[in-house]
């Protein structure tokens, strides 16, 4: 082996093990786009390879382990008591139990070095040099009835470098097999095994031969010219094999001889390495395709078309909201319009300003009066406040809203909104949490604010019109600060010029003094229809305004929430996608790095396409 390609498996170790600390990680990690049961055991099973492969790369002699896997009675165990020259299952076992598993390794390799998988197996020692570098691993039927002798098949099959697909003519290409060769062609180097090749061997038979049909098989699947060795490996435990002599074949075609040179002589130290780095790059190709598959699609476009869709949904749930928050208000309409009254009162002044406030109260009593009468039912839960407390009565509103049910509109909308998501093309676990989280917040206090501010708006918007209603506001108002005062003027002057200048001059007389007054609450009342008709206050008008401004209003609240949380989960599932793109980028560039390094050997055909 030369130094550069011991360079080369010196870096792969740190650079594996990196990418195995990174998808330990990512599997650790909470994740907003769930992985499946079937994509998280893939992903945990290449955690298991990658610490194996830079723990083996680690070594001054990286091993190699070629594993025997076929169907029960293909001559599998037969075959590996051929090549290591006697029963081996009948040697000094130095590490004795029940498992069915063999491991045929050389002495000087300690057991500690050996694979933790391999380590509890049956061992067998050898001494053979051109075996140095190479364990050898019987291991159990693959279509065993026994599952559990599957079971450790499976858990053992990570460990292989090349697997020594042995069949016979009768279970050459069984279905179990097959599937597994197709599985686990992607990781591991194949070579294949026809035994008991005495009895495919027939001359002057017609038709396909099992070796024939197998070679095309593998063919199809981008195997070149795939290394198939036919074998009579009973014959060999009986007349153990001479490399003195090369061994005479027992039949026509039986290639034992070349199978064992092959281990021996063919798998040199250039192929173990060279093998080594082409089980890492067929396992980074896999790493790669699979976070490939696992990557978190780009859900916005679908955001895109949700939150429209949201948006229809959520004007409807703000539209009755409003009219179920309104109708907390009906009963109180002489209230509301006595507080505006008051707002309004306050931009005029003498007279009518003192006219306007007795009038406002003298009305506000009234409305008080039904709540206190024992007779007169009540219109509503909320108890009226004896002073106007804007935060105090919106709250109290707020909570007799509630009590009809508006949470439960919240959850109902809330789950309208998941199964019009899904429908859309974002799957309920993403957005089931938070929105069901969302639906659970204080909505009471938050339509509280909502009210508060809407009154606010509207009291404004009456208090401080603008255009052409504020115009005819500022000149009622002029006109209604001075009018009255002037009238009683007008009025007094009127007498006092009778008093004192009329021909015959005018007697005075007690009901004289009422005239002013007369004149000066005449003009208020002028005034008040004025005002009355042209800055009229009327409940409907003032609710027809409250539901515009409040439904507006929820509904910008409940956009601003509800699509908070599509925005968050998008963005969320975007940032793991990518850190999914760069981890892929990463393992790209090892592969890349290690492709340009790649010795040259004969392992071609080993691997398909």
């Amino acid at each position: 082996m030369s130094l550069e390609s011991q360079a080369v498996l010196r870096t792969l170790s740190p650079a594996l093990r990196e990418l195995e600390r990174r998808l330990h990680a990512l599997l650790s990690a909470k994740r907003r786009y769930p992985l499946s049961t079937l994509q998280r055991g893939e992903l945990e099973g290449l955690v298991s390879d990658l610490d194996r492969q830079s723990t083996a790369l680690q070594m001054e002699k990286p091993l190699l382990t070629i594993m025997l896997m076929g169907g029960t009675g293909v001559g599998k165990s037969t075959l590996l008591n051929a090549l290591a020259g006697g029963s081996i299952a009948q040697a000094s076992f130095t590490r004795p139990t029940t498992r069915d598993p063999v491991v045929y390794y050389h002495h000087s390799i300690q057991t500690t070095r050996l694979d933790p998988a391999l380590q509890f197996c049956k061992l067998a020692a050898h001494d053979r040099p051109r075996l140095e570098q190479k364990i050898l691993v019987d291991t159990p039927d693959l279509d065993s009835n026994d599952l559990a002798n599957r079971e450790k098949l499976l858990r053992l099959l990570p460990v292989a470098d090349i697997v020594l697909y042995v069949g016979s003519q009768e279970k050459y290409h069984d279905k179990l097999g097959w599937e597994l060769f197709l599985q686990q062609r992607q990781r591991r180097a194949f070579a294949f095994v026809l035994n008991k090749w005495d009895r495919c061997f027939h001359p002057g038979a017609t038709g396909m031969r099992p070796d024939e049909d197998l070679m095309r098989d593998l063919i199809a699947e981008g195997f070149e010219n795939p290394m198939l060795f036919r074998t009579c490996a009973q014959h060999w435990v009986d007349h153990p094999f001479d490399p003195s002599n090369n061994g005479q074949p027992p039949v026509e075609g039986e290639q034992f001889a070349e199978l064992m040179r092959w281990l021996e002589l063919g798998l040199s130290r250039m192929e173990v390495e060279a093998i080594k780095a082409r089980g890492v790059s067929q396992l980074l190709k896999q790493f790669e395709e699979t976070m490939d598959a696992v990557c978190p699609p780009d859900l916005s476009p679908a955001a895109e078309r949700i939150r429209d869709a949201w948006s229809r949904q959520l004007g409807d749930e703000a539209d009755g909201a409003t009219s179920i928050l309104l109708h907390t208000l009906d009963p109180y309409q002489k209230e509301i319009e006595h507080h505006f009254s008051s707002q309004r009162q306050k931009h005029f002044s003498g007279l009518m300003s003192l006219y306007l406030q007795g009038f406002n109260k003298l009305r506000y009593t009234g409305s008080n009066l039904r709540d206190q009468l024992p007779f007169v039912p009540k219109m509503s839960s909320v108890k009226a406040p004896q002073e106007w407390d804007l935060a105090r009565f919106t709250a109290a509103c707020s909570a007799a809203a509630s009590e009809q049910h508006l949470s439960s509109r919240l959850k109902a909308m809330a789950n309208r909104l998941l199964v019009e998501a899904d429908t859309l093309g974002i799957p309920l676990a993403l957005l089931s949490e938070p929105t069901d989280m969302l639906a659970r917040i204080d909505w009471r206090g938050r339509y509280a604010q909502a009210m508060i501010e809407v009154i606010t708006t509207v009291e404004e918007a009456w208090s401080h019109p603008s255009g052409a209603k504020r115009w005819l506001q500022k000149g009622i108002i002029l006109l209604a600060n001075v009018l009255p005062g002037l009238a009683g003027a007008v009025m007094g002057t009127f007498l006092l010029w009778q008093y004192t200048m009329g021909v015959p001059p005018r007697r005075f007389e007690p009901m004289d003094l009422l005239q002013p007054l007369g004149v000066v609450l005449i003009a208020l009342l002028i005034m008040h229809f004025m005002i009355a008709l042209c800055l009229p206050l009327r409940w409907q008008v003032i609710r027809t305004q409250f539901h515009e401004n409040l439904e507006k209003r929820l509904k910008s609240e409940l956009e601003i929430h509800f699509h908070q949380v599509l925005t968050d989960v998008t963005q969320e599932v975007l940032t793991e996608r990518r850190q999914n793109e760069n981890f892929v980028k990463e393992i790209q560039e090892v592969a890349k790095w290690l492709a340009e390094r790649e010795q040259s050997a004969s392992i071609v055909n080993l691997y398909g396409r």
